[in-house]
Protein backbone atom coordinates (compact mmCIF):
# COMPACT_ATOMS: atom_id res chain seq x y z
CA UNK A 1 0.00 0.00 0.00
CA UNK A 2 1.21 3.52 -0.81
CA UNK A 3 0.57 5.82 2.13
CA UNK A 4 1.90 9.24 3.10
CA UNK A 5 2.40 10.78 6.52
CA UNK A 6 2.24 14.57 6.79
CA UNK A 7 2.99 16.40 10.02
CA UNK A 8 3.89 19.87 11.20
CA UNK A 9 6.96 20.65 13.28
CA UNK A 10 7.69 23.66 15.46
CA UNK A 11 10.79 23.62 17.66
CA UNK A 12 10.25 20.03 18.82
CA UNK A 13 12.02 17.93 16.21
CA UNK A 14 12.73 15.08 18.61
CA UNK A 15 9.03 14.21 18.45
CA UNK A 16 9.15 14.18 14.65
CA UNK A 17 12.15 11.85 14.69
CA UNK A 18 10.36 9.40 16.99
CA UNK A 19 7.12 9.53 14.96
CA UNK A 20 8.90 8.96 11.66
CA UNK A 21 11.03 6.11 12.94
CA UNK A 22 8.00 4.34 14.42
CA UNK A 23 6.06 4.62 11.15
CA UNK A 24 8.97 3.35 9.07
CA UNK A 25 8.94 0.12 11.08
CA UNK A 26 5.90 -0.83 8.99
CA UNK A 27 7.32 -3.21 6.39
CA UNK A 28 5.86 -4.21 3.05
CA UNK A 29 4.39 -0.78 2.28
CA UNK A 30 5.46 2.28 0.33
CA UNK A 31 5.70 5.08 2.85
CA UNK A 32 6.47 8.69 1.97
CA UNK A 33 6.81 11.30 4.69
CA UNK A 34 6.40 15.06 4.38
CA UNK A 35 7.45 17.20 7.33
CA UNK A 36 6.25 20.80 7.29
CA UNK A 37 8.44 22.94 9.53
CA UNK A 38 6.80 26.16 10.72
CA UNK A 39 9.90 28.37 10.99
CA UNK A 40 11.65 26.52 13.79
CA UNK A 41 15.03 27.47 15.20
CA UNK A 42 18.00 26.61 13.00
CA UNK A 43 19.18 23.77 15.23
CA UNK A 44 15.73 22.18 15.13
CA UNK A 45 15.64 22.36 11.33
CA UNK A 46 19.07 20.76 11.20
CA UNK A 47 17.73 17.77 13.15
CA UNK A 48 15.12 17.34 10.41
CA UNK A 49 17.70 17.69 7.64
CA UNK A 50 19.83 15.02 9.30
CA UNK A 51 16.76 12.80 9.55
CA UNK A 52 16.13 13.23 5.83
CA UNK A 53 19.70 12.24 5.09
CA UNK A 54 19.19 9.01 7.01
CA UNK A 55 15.77 8.28 5.52
CA UNK A 56 15.29 9.18 1.83
CA UNK A 57 11.53 8.68 2.25
CA UNK A 58 11.38 12.00 4.11
CA UNK A 59 10.75 15.32 2.38
CA UNK A 60 11.22 18.53 4.35
CA UNK A 61 9.18 21.65 3.63
CA UNK A 62 10.44 24.75 5.43
CA UNK A 63 7.95 27.58 5.80
CA UNK A 64 9.45 31.08 6.17
CA UNK A 65 6.90 31.78 8.92
CA UNK A 66 4.67 29.86 11.29
CA UNK A 67 1.39 29.42 9.42
CA UNK A 68 -0.31 27.30 12.05
CA UNK A 69 -1.49 23.70 12.22
CA UNK A 70 -4.09 23.00 9.53
CA UNK A 71 -2.58 25.56 7.16
CA UNK A 72 0.77 23.83 7.57
CA UNK A 73 -0.79 20.44 6.91
CA UNK A 74 -2.49 21.81 3.80
CA UNK A 75 0.87 22.98 2.48
CA UNK A 76 2.16 19.46 3.04
CA UNK A 77 -0.86 17.90 1.35
CA UNK A 78 -0.46 20.07 -1.73
CA UNK A 79 3.27 19.35 -1.92
CA UNK A 80 2.76 15.60 -1.51
CA UNK A 81 0.06 15.41 -4.17
CA UNK A 82 2.26 17.25 -6.64
CA UNK A 83 5.31 15.21 -5.72
CA UNK A 84 3.47 11.93 -6.21
CA UNK A 85 -0.03 12.10 -7.78
CA UNK A 86 -0.51 8.40 -6.95
CA UNK A 87 -0.83 9.15 -3.25
CA UNK A 88 -4.46 8.48 -2.31
CA UNK A 89 -4.10 7.66 1.40
CA UNK A 90 -2.60 10.04 3.94
CA UNK A 91 -2.03 10.01 7.66
CA UNK A 92 -1.99 13.65 8.73
CA UNK A 93 -1.55 15.27 12.10
CA UNK A 94 0.79 16.11 14.93
CA UNK A 95 4.39 15.07 15.14
CA UNK A 96 4.04 13.88 18.76
CA UNK A 97 2.66 10.51 17.69
CA UNK A 98 3.91 6.94 17.91
CA UNK A 99 2.68 4.46 15.32
CA UNK A 100 2.35 0.70 15.85
CA UNK A 101 4.12 -1.66 13.48
CA UNK A 102 0.86 -2.81 11.87
CA UNK A 103 -0.94 0.47 11.22
CA UNK A 104 -0.42 0.43 7.44
CA UNK A 105 -1.58 -3.18 7.21
CA UNK A 106 -4.61 -2.38 9.35
CA UNK A 107 -5.59 0.43 6.96
CA UNK A 108 -5.00 -1.76 3.92
CA UNK A 109 -7.09 -4.61 5.34
CA UNK A 110 -10.05 -2.23 5.71
CA UNK A 111 -9.48 -0.29 2.52
CA UNK A 112 -12.84 -1.20 0.99
CA UNK A 113 -14.72 -0.12 4.14
CA UNK A 114 -12.75 3.08 4.67
CA UNK A 115 -13.18 4.21 1.06
CA UNK A 116 -16.80 4.98 1.87
CA UNK A 117 -15.69 7.86 4.10
CA UNK A 118 -13.60 10.95 3.45
CA UNK A 119 -11.86 10.91 6.83
CA UNK A 120 -11.04 8.11 9.26
CA UNK A 121 -10.36 8.95 12.89
CA UNK A 122 -8.30 6.31 14.71
CA UNK A 123 -8.19 5.26 18.33
CA UNK A 124 -5.85 7.85 19.92
CA UNK A 125 -4.33 6.75 23.22
CA UNK A 126 -2.24 8.94 25.54
CA UNK A 127 0.78 7.65 27.41
CA UNK A 128 -1.33 7.21 30.55
CA UNK A 129 -3.89 5.10 28.69
CA UNK A 130 -6.62 7.68 28.09
CA UNK A 131 -8.59 7.22 24.85
CA UNK A 132 -9.16 10.58 23.11
CA UNK A 133 -11.59 9.25 20.49
CA UNK A 134 -14.41 9.25 19.61
CA UNK A 135 -13.84 12.91 20.44
CA UNK A 136 -17.33 14.35 19.82
CA UNK A 137 -20.01 11.89 18.73
CA UNK A 138 -22.84 14.39 18.28
CA UNK A 139 -22.84 18.20 17.86
CA UNK A 140 -22.60 20.07 21.15
CA UNK A 141 -25.79 21.43 22.69
CA UNK A 142 -26.71 24.92 23.82
CA UNK A 143 -25.70 24.38 27.46
CA UNK A 144 -22.15 23.36 26.54
CA UNK A 145 -22.02 26.25 24.08
CA UNK A 146 -22.80 28.62 26.95
CA UNK A 147 -20.08 26.94 29.01
CA UNK A 148 -17.52 27.59 26.26
CA UNK A 149 -18.67 31.19 25.91
CA UNK A 150 -18.15 31.73 29.63
CA UNK A 151 -14.78 30.01 29.62
CA UNK A 152 -13.49 32.25 26.83
CA UNK A 153 -15.03 35.46 28.20
CA UNK A 154 -12.09 36.19 30.52
CA UNK A 155 -8.72 34.51 31.03
CA UNK A 156 -8.81 34.47 34.84
CA UNK A 157 -12.44 33.36 34.96
CA UNK A 158 -11.46 30.64 32.49
CA UNK A 159 -8.71 29.48 34.86
CA UNK A 160 -11.23 29.20 37.68
CA UNK A 161 -13.54 27.13 35.48
CA UNK A 162 -10.63 24.94 34.40
CA UNK A 163 -9.56 24.27 38.00
CA UNK A 164 -13.14 23.52 38.99
CA UNK A 165 -13.44 21.05 36.12
CA UNK A 166 -10.20 19.35 37.21
CA UNK A 167 -11.38 19.16 40.82
CA UNK A 168 -14.87 17.88 39.96
CA UNK A 169 -14.57 16.25 36.50
CA UNK A 170 -18.25 15.28 36.31
CA UNK A 171 -19.16 18.97 36.03
CA UNK A 172 -17.87 19.18 32.47
CA UNK A 173 -16.81 15.71 31.37
CA UNK A 174 -18.43 14.25 28.27
CA UNK A 175 -18.74 10.50 28.01
CA UNK A 176 -17.94 10.26 24.31
CA UNK A 177 -14.51 8.64 24.77
CA UNK A 178 -16.09 5.88 26.87
CA UNK A 179 -17.31 4.43 23.56
CA UNK A 180 -13.80 3.99 22.17
CA UNK A 181 -14.35 0.29 21.49
CA UNK A 182 -17.22 0.96 19.05
CA UNK A 183 -16.72 1.91 15.40
CA UNK A 184 -19.16 4.64 14.33
CA UNK A 185 -19.74 7.81 12.37
CA UNK A 186 -18.95 10.81 14.58
CA UNK A 187 -19.21 14.59 14.57
CA UNK A 188 -15.56 15.34 15.38
CA UNK A 189 -12.43 13.23 15.68
CA UNK A 190 -9.50 14.24 17.85
CA UNK A 191 -7.37 16.71 15.92
CA UNK A 192 -4.02 15.05 16.62
CA UNK A 193 -4.34 12.58 13.73
CA UNK A 194 -6.61 11.67 10.81
CA UNK A 195 -6.47 9.33 7.85
CA UNK A 196 -7.53 10.96 4.59
CA UNK A 197 -8.97 8.57 2.01
CA UNK A 198 -9.37 8.77 -1.79
CA UNK A 199 -12.91 10.05 -1.17
CA UNK A 200 -11.49 13.10 0.59
CA UNK A 201 -9.33 13.97 -2.41
CA UNK A 202 -12.25 13.51 -4.78
CA UNK A 203 -13.90 16.49 -3.06
CA UNK A 204 -11.16 18.58 -1.44
CA UNK A 205 -7.67 19.80 -2.18
CA UNK A 206 -6.80 20.88 1.34
CA UNK A 207 -8.07 21.37 4.88
CA UNK A 208 -10.23 24.37 5.72
CA UNK A 209 -8.36 26.38 8.33
CA UNK A 210 -9.88 29.74 9.40
CA UNK A 211 -7.92 29.69 12.69
CA UNK A 212 -4.19 29.67 13.37
CA UNK A 213 -4.46 26.96 15.99
CA UNK A 214 -7.21 25.16 17.95
CA UNK A 215 -10.78 24.16 16.98
CA UNK A 216 -9.44 22.28 13.95
CA UNK A 217 -11.73 19.35 14.74
CA UNK A 218 -14.78 21.58 14.47
CA UNK A 219 -13.66 23.27 11.26
CA UNK A 220 -13.06 19.89 9.64
CA UNK A 221 -16.58 18.83 10.70
CA UNK A 222 -17.99 21.93 8.99
CA UNK A 223 -15.95 21.30 5.85
CA UNK A 224 -17.16 17.72 5.63
CA UNK A 225 -20.79 18.47 6.46
CA UNK A 226 -21.04 21.04 3.69
CA UNK A 227 -19.94 18.36 1.23
CA UNK A 228 -22.31 15.73 2.65
CA UNK A 229 -19.50 13.83 4.37
CA UNK A 230 -18.81 12.65 7.90
CA UNK A 231 -15.90 11.27 9.92
CA UNK A 232 -15.73 7.56 10.68
CA UNK A 233 -14.16 6.51 13.96
CA UNK A 234 -12.35 3.18 13.73
CA UNK A 235 -10.80 1.52 16.82
CA UNK A 236 -9.20 -1.01 14.46
CA UNK A 237 -6.32 1.43 13.95
CA UNK A 238 -4.60 2.90 16.99
CA UNK A 239 -2.00 5.62 17.56
CA UNK A 240 -0.14 6.64 20.71
CA UNK A 241 -0.27 10.37 21.43
CA UNK A 242 2.45 12.09 23.46
CA UNK A 243 -0.15 14.54 24.76
CA UNK A 244 0.69 18.26 24.50
CA UNK A 245 4.15 17.63 23.14
CA UNK A 246 3.39 19.94 20.23
CA UNK A 247 2.43 22.79 22.60
CA UNK A 248 5.15 22.48 25.20
CA UNK A 249 6.86 25.80 24.36
CA UNK A 250 3.72 27.93 24.47
CA UNK A 251 2.85 29.82 27.67
CA UNK A 252 -0.60 29.05 29.04
CA UNK A 253 -1.88 32.57 28.43
CA UNK A 254 -0.85 32.33 24.77
CA UNK A 255 -2.65 29.00 24.43
CA UNK A 256 -5.80 30.47 25.96
CA UNK A 257 -5.70 33.53 23.67
CA UNK A 258 -5.33 31.38 20.55
CA UNK A 259 -8.07 29.02 21.72
CA UNK A 260 -10.35 32.00 22.44
CA UNK A 261 -9.78 33.40 18.95
CA UNK A 262 -10.53 30.00 17.43
CA UNK A 263 -13.69 29.68 19.53
CA UNK A 264 -14.92 33.07 18.36
CA UNK A 265 -14.37 32.00 14.77
CA UNK A 266 -16.02 28.61 15.23
CA UNK A 267 -18.99 30.23 17.01
CA UNK A 268 -20.05 31.67 13.65
CA UNK A 269 -20.83 28.15 12.39
CA UNK A 270 -22.47 26.48 15.39
CA UNK A 271 -25.95 27.07 13.99
CA UNK A 272 -25.17 24.80 11.03
CA UNK A 273 -25.37 21.82 13.40
CA UNK A 274 -28.52 22.77 15.24
CA UNK A 275 -31.44 20.37 14.82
Amino acid sequence: MLIAYICTNYNNSTYTVAAVESLLKNRGHQIQIFVVDNASRAEEVQVLRDLGTTHPEIHLICNPENVGYFSGLSIGIEFARKFNPNIQWMIIGNNDLEFPDGICSAIEEREAEYKGYAVISPDVVTLDGHHQNPHVILPIGRIRTIFYDLYYSNYYFGLLMYRAAKTIPKLTRRGDEDHWRTAMSIHQGHGSVYVLTPRFFSKFKHLWSPSFLFSEEFFLAVQLKRAGEQIFYSPAISVTHHWHGSLQDLPSRSRWNMARDAHRESRKYFKEFRA
